[in-house]
């Protein structure tokens, strides 16, 4: 098992530059980390274990495992409910009448693998643009900043080339900040967009999942209809047919055993919670974007809290002079360089920006 999950190692790996934020990479690598580890676990459990096991007479069993897999199964809706073994021999497993019983057939676990594994790559799309429009420049600037033991020449050195860089782009870094926000947005439509589809790939069950499971739970035993067993059933029925030996065409209804909608279950009951999780921290996240650009106090405060060790007044010189995208490329030097060198590159920056404002 542990071979399995070995290729999702290299997704654990802590960038030396920061670029982008804690919500930004519950997404490209919580998510996808999950995504992906789920996708193996299906994988493993589907191609090399036994996904299904059918039983019906007079077909070899091998025969009927294979033509149920690719074919599906199906069980009845209306008899989810029940006792077991008195009404009927599983959630939704009843001899059923064709064309007045409906029937509902089960087709999607055979791709849940190959969609989890597309999902994850959706959820790493946002950064791959970032990384490629951002082209290293954060990592550029800072310059070995972030090591606290420096010399002071090096030290001044750099601070000067940095201070240099700001004041010759000056108000020419907003596309860059833009782009950054651009790619939050899509962070939220794709998990929103992610909801929406997992919905559809499971039929219009995936919305209401969590919150079935959780009432599921509470209800007494004898009321309970179990919204797992509905949507990822462990027992149900497929019919085979075959000629007789008289040419006849006979139909033969066997009963299959998934266990791997044991696991499927609850990977979707996970997914659930964590969707929902993920797209309200990005919808608060959007809001507190929000303000950050239209608010220029609140760039003042959050410079502020990033830059504690600076004059107050630097840090609101500096946010008067500058523009959006000057901001927030020195508040993503602020997360990546040491406090002390941080604060004499404000206080150095600020008396920079003034005097070539009077000038």
């Amino acid at each position: 098992m542990f071979d399995v999950f070995g290729s999702v190692k290299g997704l654990l790996k802590i960038d030396s530059v920061c670029i982008d934020n804690n919500i930004f990479r519950l997404h490209y690598k919580a998510t996808v980390i999950i995504l992906v580890a789920f996708s193996l676990l299906v994988t493993s459990r589907q191609y090399i274990g036994d996904p299904i096991d059918c039983i019906v007479d007079d077909v070899p069993l091998n025969i009927m495992d294979t033509y149920c897999w690719i074919y599906s199964t199906f069980t009845i809706p209306n008899r989810i409910g029940g006792r077991i073994g008195k009404d009927v021999v599983q959630p939704g497993v009843a001899s059923h009448v064709d064309g007045e019983d409906e029937v509902k057939y089960h087709k999607y676990y055979q791709w849940v693998c190959f969609v989890l594994f597309f999902q994850a790559m959706f959820f790493y799309l946002p950064r791959y643009m970032w990384k490629t429009w951002e082209g290293g420049r954060i990592k550029m600037l800072v310059l070995d900043l972030n090591c606290p033991i420096i010399s002071e020449d090096c030290k001044t050195d750099r601070k000067k080339l940095l201070i240099d860089y700001f004041a010759t782009n000056l108000h020419t870094q907003n596309f860059y900040a833009i782009r950054f926000f651009l790619c939050e947005f899509l962070n939220f439509v794709n998990v929103i967009a992610q909801i929406f589809f997992m919905d559809y790939f499971l039929e219009g069950e995936f919305s209401t999942y969590g919150s079935d499971v959780l009432r599921f739970t509470e209800m007494e035993p004898e009321e309970r209809e179990d919204p797992m067993a509905r949507v990822f059933p462990k027992v149900t029925k497929c019919t085979f047919h075959k000629y007789g030996p008289s040419g006849s065409i006979q139909k033969l209804d066997g009963l299959c055993v998934l266990p791997l909608n044991i696991v499927n279950e609850k990977i979707y009951v996970f997914l659930w919670f964590w969707f929902l999780f993920v797209a309200i921290l990005s919808g608060l996240n959007l809001v507190y974007r929000t303000a950050v650009v239209v608010m220029p106090k609140f760039r003042l405060l959050l410079l502020r809290a990033r830059s504690r060790l600076a004059p107050q007044d630097d840090v609101e010189t500096i946010t008067k002079k500058c523009q959006i995208g000057d901001w927030f490329v020195l508040y993503q030097l602020g997360k990546n360089i040491d406090p002390l060198i941080f604060k004499e590159l404000v206080s150095d920056l600020a008396k920079r920006l003034d005097g070539k404002q009077s000038v």
